[in-house]
């Protein structure tokens, strides 16, 4: 499979190697050290070992061609490093130095003689000016920062432009709780870019959503076409609706292009959009851990009515559909709780209590209901409803997901119980509105084109 080597491979050359702490070199070095498999410091000013490892002068000195070579070494020297790397038989490479197409004509000039190093010696480029990559499932931290082992595996695959804010997203998804399946950042992209690291993850059993950072691309129609193309869901964040366009070409070389046009593009190739790190994280495990939305339809159940208001807020303004509940399921409702708060949809019940979890599940098997979006504040005497829920995820294949509040320590404590049956949970009604928002835009954005109506044209030339 293309990439392969890159991404998963079975020995690491970690080229320009140290043995002094606070280099390059050596973090990279110390980060491999809980991958399993061989890894080779290679550096010919190299003496003795580091972690273990004896210093080797070059890649060819290698008995066994290393799949994956690290390169902390200065920009000037990475193409001829990457020829070598090439005609020792490695397969990929991750380029940490900066000082190429993001700095000028000069360094434009030195990454066309890297790409045309790589590809005569096919190998596959991670970077150049990149932070690397992480699968925290393999124990592989291809990468020189620090502190990563918390990051939690799970099935989110960040693929992110820059690679601080593929870092900025692995953090905020372990502060959540949410794993991740890999985190790459693509730097410069000089020859693994968007559609290559999509189509890869795509068939990455591991990865069930793969989340998206761009800042812009010299081939838009590439990207989008891509997008389209994979089975897994793309959930997309791009920047760039000021004008950041000189800042951002300073860092990833990229041009941010109009935001309209992207945000138009997307929405006709299917891809959901988001506005902040946040939200990609909390769309991107909706989608991952819930059925596909046969619609954009939400019910919505909520034991307090202020929060209610604010989700059915929100809702509305991400151009969600809150439809009338048939009459048939208005009578359950009313037959469950008679004189209950707010019976058609939203349902408000006015506090938790034992039968919430029977006007979940008759919302939930509504005919016109595709999403069902529940806020329900923790309260010890009742719990949360998870054997009823159980049952209605059994039931209905059906998107179902939970927003709640309460005390830290008891949510930590509760709120696995709901996902653990399938439910992503929440904790916020705001953050609960924007995963279901991220169901309704892939609903809409995925219908059927009889049902799509009209599409927004991207020019081929973006």
């Amino acid at each position: 499979m293309p990439l392969e080597r890159l991404f998963d491979p079975a020995s690491i050359a970690v080229i320009g190697a140290s043995a002094t702490p606070g280099k390059i070199g050596y973090e990279a070095m110390r980060n491999v050290q809980a991958f399993d498999g061989e890894v080779f410091p290679v550096n010919p000013s190299g003496d003795g070992e580091v972690f273990g490892h004896e210093f080797v002068p070059s890649v060819d000195d290698i008995e066994t061609a290393p799949d994956l070579a690290l390169l902390c070494v200065p920009a000037a020297a990475v193409p001829d490093i990457v020829e070598e790397c090439g005609e020792a038989g490695v397969g990929g490479a991750v380029i940490f130095a900066g000082g190429f197409a993001e700095t000028g004509d000069d360094g434009a000039e030195l990454q066309d003689r890297l790409i045309e190093a790589a590809e005569a010696s096919g190998v596959d480029l991670l970077g150049p000016n990149t932070s690397g990559f992480l699968v925290p499932g393999d124990d592989l931290y291809a990468t020189f920062t620090t502190d990563l082992e918390t990051i939690p595996s799970g099935n989110l695959a960040i693929v992110a432009q820059s690679g601080g804010l593929s870092y900025a997203l692995g953090f905020r998804a372990q502060n959540i709780d949410v794993g991740v399946s890999a985190m790459v950042g693509l730097g410069n992209r000089a020859t693994t870019g968007f559609t290559e690291a999509i189509e890869y993850f795509d068939a990455d059993e591991q990865t069930d959503t793969i989340l998206l950072h761009v800042e812009g691309t010299a081939d838009a129609r590439a990207l989008l076409a891509t997008c389209e193309s994979v089975e897994t869901p793309v959930v997309a964040y791009h920047v760039g609706e000021q004008d950041v366009g000189d800042f951002a070409e300073s860092h990833t070389g990229a041009l941010t292009g109009e935001y309209e046009l992207y945000q138009a593009g997307f929405e006709q190739y299917g891809v959901p959009t988001v506005r902040s790190c946040a939200e990609l994280i909390d769309a991107g495990t909706a989608l991952a851990n819930c059925p596909e939305p046969d619609g954009p339809n939400v019910g919505v159940v909520t034991a307090q009515a202020g929060p209610g208001i604010a989700i059915t807020d929100q809702l509305k303004a991400a151009g969600a559909n809150l439809p009338s509940l048939t009459a048939e399921t208005q009578d359950v409702v009313e037959d469950i709780l008679p004189g209950i708060t707010f019976a058609e949809n939203p349902v408000d019940t006015g506090r938790p209590m034992p039968e919430f979890g029977e006007v979940i599940g008759a919302v939930a098997r509504d005919e016109n209901i595709d999403i069902v979006l529940v806020y329900e504040l923790y309260e010890a005497a009742l719990g949360y409803p998870v054997e009823d829920l159980e049952s209605v995820v059994e039931a209905v294949d059906k998107p179902i997901v939970f927003a709640s509040g309460g005390p830290e320590s008891i949510l930590d404590e509760e709120l696995p119980k709901l996902e653990a049956i399938g439910v992503p949970t929440y904790r916020t009604p705001e953050r609960g509105a924007d995963a279901a928002a991220g169901l309704v835009q892939y609903a809409v954005r995925n219908a059927p084109p009889e049902a799509a109506g009209a599409q927004v044209e991207v020019r081929a030339d973006d």
